[in-house]
């Protein structure tokens, strides 16, 4: 076993295989950017190096860099992860020829798959079936044009070097190709330095299945059977799971047979993941499943693969780049359960999925579920990486249950002031299709309408939120148990008044039906509830008539989440139009807050070192008397 191993990444990768690394008296060496300094995957390593600023092409892209901190530290190996420099071979050469072990396939299967149209070349030759198209060098328009009406519209138009979605465009008609030609080869040059493309067959009803593949340097292969990851939004997946509903077994021994003898066209090493792409428009046949391309590197969901055989994936990529065997034959490896992973991203669903960053003042996780975790709380999201902060991982006897569970453990996420994706993973995964196993690559497009949460909060919500606003006041911390709203020859009135957004929301609570409990969180001038991976904030504030009056009343809020470095301005102090009142940091930038008019300050709510959510009331403005 290699003594030590430096981890090419970051994020939840790196603290997955530090976990392995320590496991098996590895000693564990991390890299890290000036964003990542206090990040968890740094302090779990037994060594940690500095190796450039934020931005990724000026640290975790920085192959130099790396090498010379692994030199520094003492590294015998080197595991890139995914993503980064993961299927670099430049690097992996690198690597070997600073007398290094590389864990990772060899460079030449690197560059062997990472062209898809030579790629698919190699494949067909190896007796691996293909997805119907032009590959060819010539690349003109009018070829290009003529071949994709040979093929059949509707066609997929791909970057030759592309992936993650990058340099993909579908082409439903002739008049509309040029246009979508152009606009894929200039993505493709621009994210890959390659604007050479290759036409398939656009599939009706997809469904993306992958197969685990694991070789040696022994002439050995295996397969660790398949996973689904059909759910996907703009060729990004959402959930994986393993094994893959309606899956044969005559499909299974034909589509893992061909993984198989994928990896072994190239002389493959190490672990890798064979992509096909199979019309589930009638079920999976083995003659309706193609070759898409290989993941020279260890996938996001390998966790799935992990939960259903029982294995340590990253543990057999350490001991193949020992120079040891595959741990098990064929034979040895089964499938138990059913297993599926949700991406929990820092992202908002309902303003179109845009990323949400800032401070991490509440983070809670499910306890009952394997949970693979960039983050926790305390810390920060920043712009400059992938947003996926968590995956969630569950595991049942069966699909059904596997299911069920993966709702519970979206519903139970608890984050706060960063928004999240857990409430539309929750639907996805309750949705009567995912459930009945009706699903396709344009399942959640199809859907989207319904899987979006509207941020309507429930009257468990409201009923919280105004429960705790009493118990804050010095009232009874239950409600339930007084009577809150007496009136003089009038009926009892338990009826609240909150604001949401700014917009009133009113809530009468019942004394003799109490609402199910809600994790509540108060912070500055603000109530949290926390409801099926959904935040509701309600200000302290009473909700204002209209814009008009919203931005006359003198309050000064927070843009967005940060922490108070300067307050200085006292109360009763007087301003004029433009001073600074308060100095909010946010994303390592200060932004100055002012007075919108001369006047007089009448209510300073924070104070220094404070950290604040977007939206909160810090200071008040009263006109000068």
């Amino acid at each position: 076993m290699i003594p030590s191993l430096l981890i090419a990444n970051r994020g939840e990768i790196a603290r997955r295989i530090i976990r392995t690394a320590k496991r098996l008296g590895v000693r564990a060496i991390a890299v890290y950017s000036e964003a990542d300094s206090g990040a968890p995957f740094v302090r779990e390593a037994d060594a940690a190096v500095l190796i450039g600023p934020p931005p990724a092409a000026q640290s975790y892209l920085l192959g130099a860099e790396i090498l010379r901190a692994a030199k520094r530290t003492g590294a015998a190996a080197i595991h890139p992860g995914y993503g980064f420099l993961s299927e670099n071979a430049a690097f992996a050469e690198a690597v070997i020829e600073a007398g290094l072990t590389w864990v990772g396939p060899p460079p030449s299967a690197i560059r062997a798959m990472g062209l898809k149209d030579a790629a698919k070349r190699l494949m067909a030759e190896a007796g691996v079936p293909v997805t119907p198209g032009y590959l060819g060098d010539d690349q003109s328009e009018a070829k290009l044009a003529s071949e994709a009406a040979a093929i059949g519209w509707p066609v997929l138009i791909k970057a030759v070097a592309g992936g993650g979605g990058k340099g993909m465009r579908k082409v439903e008609k002739a008049e509309d190709f040029i246009a979508a030609l152009a606009s894929c080869r200039r993505e493709a040059a621009a994210s890959f330095g390659d604007d050479k493309v290759l036409l398939e067959k656009y599939i009706d009803h997809p469904r993306h299945i992958e197969v685990q593949v694991f070789a040696d340097a022994h002439g050995n292969a295996v397969h660790l059977f398949e996973r689904d990851c059909s759910l996907q939004r703009r060729h990004q997946k959402v959930i994986e799971e393993a094994p893959a509903p309606g899956m044969t077994a005559e499909t299974r021994a034909a589509i893992c047979g061909a993984a198989v003898r994928a990896a072994q066209a190239v002389n493959y090493r190490g672990a890798g993941t064979i992509e096909f792409i199979a019309d589930g428009s009638d079920g999976l046949k083995p003659d309706r499943i193609w070759f898409m391309e290989m993941n020279t590197r260890l996938q996001v969901e390998h966790p799935v693969t992990e939960a259903v055989t029982g294995l340590d994936l990253v543990e057999w990529q350490l001991r193949v780049a020992s120079g040891e065997p595959l741990p098990l034959t064929q034979s040895e490896i089964g499938l138990n359960g059913w297993a599926m992973e949700a991406r929990l991203y820092a992202e908002d669903p309902a303003s179109g999925f845009l990323p949400s960053i800032g401070p991490l003042t509440h983070f809670k996780l499910p306890t009952d579920i394997r949970v693979d975790s960039a983050v926790e709380q305390g810390g920060e999201v920043t712009p400059f990486y992938d947003p996926m902060i968590a995956k969630l991982i569950v595991h049942a006897p069966a699909r059904a249950a596997a299911a069920a569970r993966l709702v519970d453990s979206c519903r139970a996420v608890e984050v706060w002031p960063v928004k999240t994706n857990a409430a539309f993973l929750a639907r996805c995964a309750a949705d009567p299709d995912f459930v009945a196993a009706r699903i396709d690559t344009g399942f959640i497009e199809a859907r989207l309408d319904r899987l979006v949460p509207d941020g309507t909060p429930s009257a468990s919500v409201l009923a919280a939120a105004a429960a705790s606003r009493v118990a804050a006041s010095g009232g009874d911390a239950s409600p339930w148990s007084a009577l809150t709203g007496f009136r003089i020859n009038a009926p009892p009135s338990n009826r609240f008044w909150l604001n949401l957004a700014g917009a009133e929301r009113t809530v009468e609570l019942d004394a003799a039906s109490p609402p199910p409990p809600r994790s509540v969180l108060k912070l500055h001038g603000q109530t949290v509830v926390f409801e099926d991976g959904l935040a509701y904030a309600f200000s302290d504030e009473a909700a204002v008539a209209g814009a008009a009056q919203a931005k006359g009343d003198g309050q000064i809020r927070s843009p967005m989440p940060g922490k108070i470095v300067q307050a200085p301005v006292a109360v009763g102090e007087a301003v004029t139009k433009g001073q600074v009142l308060v100095v909010l940091e946010a994303m390592k930038m200060e932004h100055a807050l002012t007075a919108p008019a001369d006047g007089v300050l009448a209510e300073l709510r924070v104070k220094l070192g404070d950290q604040v959510s977007e939206g909160v009331v810090l200071a008040r403005l009263a006109e000068a008397v």
